[in-house]
């Protein structure tokens, strides 16, 4: 396989991107082998050139990652925004902080995260109470640098400690225990693979872990499933852990296991992303649990307060509402409305803290939290600061209520929370070094292909000027149910501060406006997602924001997809596109690792019906042969326990290919996952090049050293 990645050529390359950004350019890209296999589906023969890329441990496949990204980074290196960035990111990511603290049930031990300004990854701390002296529990920055903490929970009496230790970000923790007093490591190991401590048990005695099977413990490929709920009883071995809730039948459900706060119920939950199961019984009671709701059909939730079970659903009610029964009379017949669905506002999460039931409703795509009564009495709403993303955290048992908040323009904040007198008493904000006084954020409304109204938020600098000329990011993600909503985002400013306009789309498949907004772009209405985001660039240009000439765009994941798809179905307007972690090709993704879990909200090429819909709209066989498309970069992850790398590699090989334009740039990250690199200096480095990418694209220059912006005093940061 040849290698055209020779420093020289790149360079030469890169000097000439440099100059005519926008060009068509001919490109002599590193050789990639066309090797067809044809698959029929239904009746309908799809040839796949690029099925050899799928393999990674094939060396052809190692040595074609390598050539490209060689080719990839010789033009990102001579990019003078890298360096810029990496410089600007120094200085704005680094900065003391710390996370809400949590406490145990039992006692007055509580916990939180905090980040140095010099540490790569977050440290556990502890306190025997609030007032008493902190101290590290767990420092992962003494670790190698490609293992990371992965989930803490502590037994409720705050004597041990079950974590995760995960590598390279590949999701894969492995469980340990610890005395927390004493720190010593005791001996007990789990059973399986994706090891995750759901809830201890009262007394230490125990606790619930999920963890999937071996290889070998099931077919082939199908460790990926088959999740289940094991009881391991502390001091004992893995070997005598017993599995106490887990499906035969079906093997994409995931499993979860909770104990209520007063330690009397034990609550197991079964299902998929949209339907689930629950069943209880008493902690200690012999037998199987019985079941609250069954089914598998809408949504669920439930929360064990004074002997009551609080529940809350969609069914029947696209944003949802709650109910609340007697924990001895689990039927149907006695549930009683305690909240109702509310006529615009979608419930997003409920709380029970303090006495008092906290909901966290999503209005215009912004947080709202109502405060009510175990009665159903609406007591009052919290006084946020302003529009933004907003939740809160505490215990039933104990006075304390926390409040973390952000937006656009606001950082990174929590508060103790005083129900009397509905304020907020600030306890922490990260300190940036940003004069967010200069931005402005605004709210717009545009109509998508069909009509449909989607809001769209807007950030830039006061002195922004509705020329055209303004280099724009547009962001998406529309799928999952998942609602995309204001947050403060260092990196972001950057872009904003450069003269920049960041755009956050709320497209349909999100969850911003509850399920009906979900269900109308999931499975064969996913082309809405797709169209709204064009509409979203089109609105863009029409009300001179940008131009086709300024106007990026950037995804990860399903928004990976999304960018994937609006780049082969509107090449021509865009002048850059970042695919980030991307599902492409949507035949074949559900063949691969999880992946399955993912037919409800995508379909599957095995159903007839749902092939067509798939095969209309799939970014891999979708790219028209002699189009001329934008400057595209792809980038995957090695360790990705989510969406397999091969997704990237095949689009880039066929963009290579067949695409005129471009350049077509492809990166594989080392020690990362489906979040990116695993310390902060690698996500730091990472992103620069990601963003550097797209600011040459969208034609905004490094600032020269001068021109950057001076950071502020304490006293012109805002608050």
């Amino acid at each position: 396989m040849r290698n055209h990645s020779a420093v020289f050529v790149c360079l030469l390359l890169a000097a000439f991107l440099l100059a005519v950004p926008t060009q068509s350019y001919g490109v002599d890209y590193p050789e990639t082998a066309k090797i067809p296999v044809a698959d029929n589906y239904h009746g309908t023969e799809i040839v796949d050139n690029y099925r050899w890329l799928e393999a990674a441990d094939d060396p052809a496949v190692r040595e074609w990652v390598a050539a490209q990204e060689a080719f990839t980074n010789a033009f990102l290196d001579t990019l003078p925004q890298v360096d810029y960035l990496v410089n600007r990111f120094e200085d704005l990511w680094r900065y003391d902080e710390r996370s809400v603290p949590w406490h145990v049930v039992e006692g007055e031990r509580l916990f939180y995260l905090r980040n140095n300004a010099d540490d790569e990854k977050s440290v556990l701390m502890t306190q025997t109470n609030p007032d008493a002296a902190p101290r590290v529990l767990i420092d992962p920055n003494t670790w190698p640098a490609e293992e990371t903490m992965h989930g803490t929970v502590a037994s409720r009496d705050g004597k041990y400690l079950a974590y995760g230790v995960a590598h390279g970000g590949d999701e894969n923790p492995v469980v340990q225990i610890l005395d927390i007093e004493t720190g010593e490591l005791l001996p007990d190991t789990l059973n399986g693979w994706q090891q995750e401590v759901c809830a201890w048990l009262p007394e230490n005695e125990g606790f619930y872990y999920s963890a999937n099977p071996l290889p070998g413990e099931v077919p082939e490929g199908e460790e990926w499933y088959w999740g289940r709920i094991w009881l391991h009883k502390l001091g004992t071995p893995a070997s005598e852990d017993i599995i106490v809730f887990s499906d035969d039948k079906t093997k994409e459900l995931w499993h979860w296991a909770d104990v209520s706060e007063d330690g009397k119920y034990v609550e197991f939950i079964k299902g998929t992303y949209y339907g689930q199961e629950i069943y209880y019984k008493k902690v200690g009671q012999k037998g199987d649990p019985k079941p609250l709701v069954t089914g598998m059909q809408d949504e669920y939730s439930a929360l064990f307060v004074e002997n009551q079970i609080i529940i809350g659903t969609n069914e029947g009610a696209p944003r949802g509402m709650i109910y609340i029964t007697k924990a001895n009379k689990p039927k149907r017949k006695h549930w009683k409305v305690l909240i109702p669905e509310h006529t615009t506002d979608k419930i997003e999460r409920i709380d029970a803290i303090a006495g008092n039931l906290y909901v966290t409703y999503m209005h215009n795509a912004s947080t709202r939290i109502a405060v009510y009564d175990l009665k159903g009495n609406h007591l009052k709403d919290i006084e946020l600061p302003l529009l933004g993303k907003a939740g809160v955290d505490g215990l039933w048992s104990r006075p304390e209520v926390y409040v973390h908040f952000s937006s656009f323009t606001y950082p990174r904040s929590f508060f103790k929370y005083d129900f009397e007198t509905n304020s907020l008493d600030l306890l922490f904000r990260i300190p940036v070094k940003v004069n967010v006084d200069q931005y402005d954020v605004e709210q717009v409304w545009y109509p998508s292909a069909d009509g449909t109204k989607i809001s769209m938020f807007l950030v830039y600098r006061k002195d922004m000027v509705k020329d055209g000329s303004n280099p724009t990011l547009l962001y998406g993600y529309g799928g999952f149910n998942i609602s995309e909503t204001p947050y403060y985002s260092s990196t972001n400013l950057v872009w904003c501060e450069q003269g920049g306009i960041y755009a956050l789309a709320n497209l349909r498949g999100g969850g911003e406006y509850g399920e009906e907004w979900h269900v109308a772009g999931m499975l064969e209405q996913k082309q809405n997602v797709f169209d709204d985001f064009i509409a979203a660039a089109e609105y863009l240009i029409e009300e001179g924001y940008s131009s086709k000439e300024h106007l990026v765009i950037s995804g990860g994941s399903n928004g990976g997809l999304l960018t994937g798809a609006a780049l082969v179905q509107r090449p021509e307007l865009f002048a850059g596109v970042e695919s980030a972690v991307p599902l492409l090709d949507m035949l074949r993704y559900h063949t691969n690792k999880y992946a399955n879990v993912w037919a409800e909200e995508y379909g599957s090429s095995d159903d007839p019906q749902q092939f067509l819909f798939l095969r209309a709209y799939s970014p891999y066989h979708n790219i028209p042969e002699g189009a001329v498309f934008p400057p595209t970069l792809i980038w995957a992850s090695e360790n990705d326990a989510r969406v397999d790398p091969y997704h990237s590699r095949k689009m880039i090989a066929q963009l290579q290919a067949v695409g005129k334009g471009g350049p077509f740039f492809y990166l594989e990250r080392k020690v990362s996952g489906h979040g990116g690199g695993t310390t902060l200096t690698t996500k730091m480095r990472q992103t620069a090049q990601t963003r550097a990418f797209l600011m040459h694209c969208a034609g905004m220059d490094a600032p020269e050293p001068a021109e950057a912006e001076a950071a502020p005093s304490d006293s012109e940061q805002t608050e």
